[in-house]
């Protein structure tokens, strides 16, 4: 497959499933950058109104539409003549996604996954559930990274990594993105790039709850400090590089998660603290908490891979009801003396 220049990458069409904040900011600046872009959502009268509003009124209500975004309810208008498709659903429903899109896509479109989760039940990553539901056809890449869509939007500084086996595609993607204060960068490790977005929002909700007892910034440091050890530790036995969870999709989105209020799953980790429920919590928030779905999993993975990740064990045991915040604070200050690099 060869690398087409910018120009070519960023006027082809591409179509965005999945029109929540994130899919519409991605939508937003893949038009921004010069594509001709679809923006779907499952909700048709919601979508008219947000093509003719020129806005999605629900998720981003301050972010303009570009002249060559268009939003429909409408799946086959959005994947018609698309080079690409951005999937950008929960994690929870993208085998239901791509189970619905694969008798409709032609061979050779690309498929760029920006889910940031694991499948519920199974554990398996996003693109393992792509590769298991589409065919060898259709190239497929990952895409992560520090955003808050908001600001992605409104056109702030970004950056984002977007990861494939196939690095042709992944540079056409990024052509697609790249500019106007957004910077894409492109790497190969798939496995490191999905692992480090959707562990991190296990150790923004165990963050969250920190600050919400009040136990400051030393504690919100070693919280962010010691779960990016136990999210290199499980991407060490899964065959994740140790450069990719230093780098965006890594470090840079666990310190973005962990302490900014934007993020759905440090606004879980308060509310946790303040004794709100699951329930009440998930109500106020009224959008998908990642990290709620990706806990049981990212513990699953742990007592498969036999590496000890203390802070994720015990944001599980607060989830399912086992512990209160409190509790598995005290937990966590009990542990014994060892290495820091163990």
């Amino acid at each position: 497959m060869s690398v087409p220049d910018v120009n070519e990458a960023t006027t082809s069409p591409v179509a965005v499933i999945g029109a929540g904040s994130f899919g519409t900011a991605l939508a937003i600046q893949l038009a921004r950058r010069g594509s001709r872009t679809r923006l779907w959502g499952r909700n048709a009268a919601e979508m008219m109104d947000a093509d003719r509003a020129r806005r999605n009124p629900r998720y981003l209500a301050d972010c303009e539409f570009p002249m060559t975004l268009v939003a429909t309810g409408d799946v086959d208008a959005a994947l018609r003549d698309a080079e690409d498709i951005v999937i950008a659903t929960p994690s929870h429903a993208l085998r239901a996604t791509v189970e619905m899109l694969k008798p409709k896509l032609q061979a050779g479109q690309g498929v760029v996954i920006a889910c940031k989760g694991f499948e519920p039940g199974t554990g398996k990553m996003s693109h393992e559930v792509v590769a298991e539901v589409l065919d060898a056809s259709h190239p497929y890449a990952v895409l992560s990274g520090p955003t808050f869509a908001n600001e992605l939007g409104r056109g702030l500084p970004t950056a984002v990594i977007i990861a494939s086996k196939e690095d042709a595609f992944a540079k056409r993607v990024a052509h697609r993105l790249n500019g106007g204060g957004f910077r894409a960068y492109t790497g190969h490790d798939v496995i490191g790039v999905e692992l480090g977005g959707a562990a991190k929002n296990v150790i923004a909700i165990a963050a969250g709850a920190s600050d919400g007892l009040g136990f400051g910034s030393n504690a919100r440091s070693l919280l962010i400090t010691r779960g990016l050890a136990e999210i290199r530790r499980l991407g060490e036995r899964m065959g994740a590089e140790s450069e990719t969870l230093m780098g965006l999709a890594g470090l840079g989105d666990l310190v973005l998660t962990c302490t900014d209020n934007q993020s759905r799953n440090r606004r879980m980790g308060l509310l946790l603290a303040s004794g709100k429920t699951i329930a009440e919590a998930t109500t106020e928030i009224a959008q998908v908490v990642e990290g709620i779905k990706a806990a049981p999993e990212v513990h699953r993975l742990a007592l498969r891979y036999d590496v000890s990740m203390p802070i994720t064990a015990v944001a599980c045991a607060v989830i399912d009801g086992r512990m209160t915040p409190r509790e598995a604070f005290a937990t966590l200050a009990s542990r014994s003396v060892r290495a820091e690099a163990k």
